[in-house]
């Protein structure tokens, strides 16, 4: 068996062992009757990555040529963006660490401007904007539409 099979074959498990999870999660009284429960995403989850592991273990295999299309070469590490890498697993770290002590909006708007100039923007004039309008849209979205409160604001402004 081809190892995307095997690969394919442990999804399967691994989804199948999570949807058991899923469908036997108990439920609190007043989680019943709510529309979004909190297994529904996880039921969604398990029953999606069974089709897909079925789907690749029960297809054809497509014919390909002698030469490995898959493979990494190791040679060529130099060509792979391990800098760029590295500095947006850096900005979320940082993302994380400044949340609550400098506020939702300046710190989304930090981690949305400073992705932006890790990935090669320098067009300050509309990244800034953009950083800005982004950070409030979310921030409104989640704080008024999904009723979670989020603090926007320094710690220093905010109450």
């Amino acid at each position: 068996m081809a190892l995307d099979r095997w690969i394919a074959l442990i999804f399967l498990v691994i989804s199948l062992i999570y949807g058991y999870a899923a469908f036997h999660y108990p439920l609190l009284p007043f989680e019943r009757g709510m529309a979004f429960l909190p297994n529904t995403q996880p039921m969604a989850l398990s029953v999606l990555g069974a089709v897909v592991a079925l789907v690749i273990l029960f297809s054809r295999k497509a014919p390909t040529d002698d030469e490995d299309l898959g493979g990494i070469d190791l040679d060529e590490v130099r060509q792979f963006k391990i800098g760029q890498t590295l500095g947006l697993v850096a900005a979320m770290v940082l993302y994380a660490l400044l949340l609550r002590p400098i506020g939702f909006l300046a710190a989304t708007s930090l981690f949305i401007a400073g992705c932006s100039i890790v990935l090669g923007e320098r067009k300050f004039h509309v990244l800034i904007p953009i950083a800005l309008v982004t950070a409030l849209v979310i921030w409104y979205l989640v704080q008024e539409t999904l009723g979670i409160y989020m603090r926007p604001w320094p710690w220093f402004i905010d109450n």
